[in-house]
């Protein structure tokens, strides 16, 4: 046996021991919980002002005025709250529609744009968030009266009489729109800005038209931006409060005018918590829904899902 003969044979024998020692049973130790306490301010905060409120609104919702589902037939079975529930989910629909509607050509003007065109657009979309709701809700009661600079307008330029604004649908969806734009414009930002702009110009050269282009290209790949907007804007036009009380119709009221309608007014805690449940397990059940379709790309089935 030679020397070298003896030096590979340790050498190797060095390279496979701590393979086998890795491919062992390995010992673990004591698991250090230190790390989570990290943890325990969060969780004892989310407790007490998240999970403890939620499940005192069930318990009342099946306790409220006594034990049993009546609340929740009162809900499904009452003409009234279906045209509730109904004129919410429409009104939602509507003003999400109008804010993609408005939102897109606005945010894919930001990508395009000079960052300092760019930054003075963003300016613009942020700045009413600066303001307060109520006081944006009040300026809205100003501009929409019978007698107010719109109506006034309309009469001194084309001689129309004063047109219903306030105390409308039209009323609510309006100053809906005007809160709820930002948060359609910055999603759809945020998803135009990764799009590669030679895309367009390339599908032009290979003999696409522009709106080809757009609907084959474009649109599916903003759809990030689209989905995460449309369901920020839809799920806040669901809660929405000061503005259908404000601008709306006591006759044409949305579910949180009804939920603080039973609780303060009626005292009946039992409905109102019914209805706010109903409203949470709604608004979860439309994330679980728009997640499995962002995911599946079933609303762009061009799309490939990678």
């Amino acid at each position: 046996m030679t020397e070298s003969t003896v030096t590979g044979g340790v050498a190797q024998a060095s390279a496979v021991a701590p393979g086998a020692d890795a491919g062992g049973p390995k010992k673990r130790g004591p698991r250090n919980w230190r790390p989570l306490l990290l943890l325990l301010p969060a969780f004892v905060i989310v407790s007490l002002f998240f999970l403890a409120p939620l499940i005192d609104v069930f318990i009342r919702s099946v306790t409220d005025p006594r034990p049993g589902v009546q609340n929740y037939v009162w809900l499904f079975t009452t003409d009234a709250n279906i045209n509730v529930v109904l004129r919410t989910f429409g009104t939602a629909i509507l003003v999400t529609l109008v804010c993609l509607v408005l939102a897109y050509p606005y945010a894919y003007l930001m990508t395009i744009v000079s960052d300092r065109t760019r930054g003075v657009m963003q300016l613009f979309i942020m700045m009413p968030l600066w303001t307060s709701i109520l006081v944006r809700t009040l300026a809205w009661m100003v501009l929409l009266q019978d007698t107010g600079p719109i109506n006034g307008l309309l009469a001194a330029w084309f001689g129309i009489g004063p047109i219903p604004l306030i105390r409308t649908t039209f009323g609510v969806a309006l100053g809906m729109c005007q809160v709820l734009l930002p948060f359609m414009v910055l999603p759809l930002y945020s998803s135009m800005a990764k799009i590669d702009k030679r895309l367009m110009p390339a599908a032009s050269n290979l003999g696409a038209n522009p709106v080809t282009a757009f609907f084959t290209i474009y649109l599916p790949l903003s759809r990030p931006g689209i989905f995460s907007g449309g369901v920020t804007v839809f799920i806040l036009g669901l809660g929405f409060y000061i503005i259908p009380a404000l601008l709306g119709s006591s006759r044409e009221i949305m579910i949180s005018a009804l939920i603080q309608q039973q609780i303060s007014v009626f005292l009946m805690w039992g409905q109102g918590t019914t209805l706010g449940v109903f409203l949470l397990v709604c608004t979860i059940l439309i994330l679980v829904v728009v997640s499995r379709f962002n995911r599946s790309g079933s609303l762009f089935p061009g799309v490939d899902r990678s």
